[in-house]
């Protein structure tokens, strides 16, 4: 397609050009997406109500409140994230000063997903800005109503050098990965996340990777069981279970796993209503064929809770499935929505011993009371990043880092972690011209002693 080419030439001439350097620019530009969120909320709700039934509510605090948290923050640490950071020198280097210099690599592509389209096309699109690059924004075609609006609002907020969004399916995808970008960075599924690797390396163009995986909410004997029971709701069943950190199935210490459900029970009634399906708020599946994928886990286990569908609305009820085992398929990938399975176990080390031989999930949640278990569980899993008593609210901290690892993914972003994932750390030296140290150079004896007493 030329005119993704021309796109790309035309920001990479933008880029070159040394348009995007400045603080004062950077700091613009950031502004201005902030006030184009501001200008268009309206029409942010409606969008994401139309794509995924999404409610003001879910929209502020999963879309839009998130967007405002990272600007703010990168707004206003942005100078300071920009200083060379001053690094020492050994011996050997007597008069120089070394410093790292935090350059952008220039014209990144930023590919987002569905099942938060607002929010995972913009929150890397500001570290990209932050950081100094032209960025190509391609979202999902799945979400039509908010890739539309985003296309428009970009278009009506910046030069199409500098930002622009390019919408289409599957082909303008891979036309888009055939091109010669500084950076790509990709949230989707695994299987994806490989061919975006294999295609940027004909360029060797550096990736972040945010992917998934079956994160598992671990409930030991020992603890808040009602706190439990209503963050994991909360986390599993926010967005209908379409969160790539939501809990992907409870593992529970059989001494509570009766109280347990009977918690989750109670708080799935508390969040949804007895009849979540006729919830004018309660968020429906992204399309029929992730629908129907969904509705054939049903049939695996026995529900303990829900179950229902309405294949008309594309929505279903939140779902607990009980006596489910690893061999099942509902264990064997990502559920990606609002079905829960349980597992039991009765001692926390072998039920650790089974998450770490499996892949690496992008989150993990601990809880229990015992500290000293919550750090050997945080220690010995293998896990992008998770929280103890808690599920997913460790992603909306600006402080903390956040990506994947392995299988889930690999690099990080948010807060300054955005800023840095769209940096190259370039190293420097300052070398005086006031002296001279002889001792690197080659035809002294004496030079050759000195050196191997200073470098031993």
């Amino acid at each position: 397609m030329k005119q993704i080419e021309e796109v790309v030439a035309h920001q990479r001439a933008f880029f070159l050009n040394g348009n995007t350097l400045d603080y004062a620019v950077r700091k613009e530009q950031l502004q201005k997406l902030k006030e184009m969120l501001k200008t268009n909320e309206r029409g942010i709700y409606h969008a994401l109500k139309k794509d995924l039934n999404k409610s003001r509510h879910e929209t502020l605090t999963t879309e839009l409140g998130f967007l405002y948290t990272e600007l703010d923050f990168a707004i206003k640490n942005l100078s300071g994230w920009m200083e060379p950071t001053k690094v020492r020198s050994p011996i050997t280097h007597k008069g120089s000063k070394s410093f790292i210099l935090k350059e952008p690599y220039g014209v990144s592509l930023i590919m987002s997903p569905w099942n938060y389209p607002l929010q995972l096309a913009l929150a890397p699109a500001i570290g990209a800005i932050a950081a100094g690059n032209c960025v190509v924004l391609k979202p999902s075609e799945h979400t039509e109503a908010t890739s539309a609006l985003l296309a428009d609002m970009i278009q009506d907020t910046f030069n199409p050098s500098y930002i622009t969004v390019l919408e289409g399916g599957k082909e303008t995808s891979e036309e888009l990965l055939k091109q010669r970008f500084d950076y790509i960075f990709f949230t989707g599924s695994t299987e994806v996340g490989k061919v975006i690797m294999k295609e940027a390396s004909t360029h060797l163009t550096p990736v972040t990777l945010e992917l998934g995986g079956k994160s598992p909410a671990i409930v030991d004997k020992d603890a808040n069981i009602n706190l439990a029971a209503k963050r994991i709701v909360w986390g599993k069943f926010t967005n209908a279970g379409q969160t790539c950190v939501a809990p992907d199935y409870v593992y529970v210490h059989e001494k509570v796993k009766f109280k347990l459900l009977k918690a989750m029970k109670k708080q799935i009634k508390s969040f949804y209503g007895k009849e979540p399906l006729k919830n004018d708020d309660y968020i429906r599946i992204i399309n029929e064929k992730h629908f129907n994928r969904l509705v054939q886990f049903l049939s695996e286990g026995t529900p303990l809770h829900g179950g229902d569908t309405d294949p008309a609305a594309l929505k279903i009820e939140p779902t607990i499935l009980d006596k489910i085992t690893w061999n099942h398929s509902i264990m064997q990938e990502e559920i990606f929505g609002p079905i829960l399975p349980i597992l039991s176990f009765t001692n926390v080390e072998d039920a650790a011993a089974v998450i770490r031989a499996k892949e690496k999930p992008l989150a993990l949640y601990y809880f229990s009371e015992d500290g000293k278990m919550q750090e050997q569980i945080m220690q010995y899993l293998s896990f992008g990043g998770g929280s103890i008593n808690d599920t997913i609210y460790h992603l909306s901290n600006p402080h903390l880092p956040f990506g994947g690892v392995g299988a889930s993914g690999m690099g990080s972003y948010h807060g300054k972690y955005s800023f840095d994932t769209f940096s190259h750390d370039k190293s420097i030296l300052k070398q005086s011209t006031k002296f001279d140290i002889p001792f690197r150079y080659p035809g002294n004896k004496f030079a050759e002693s000195v050196t191997k007493r200073i470098m031993k």
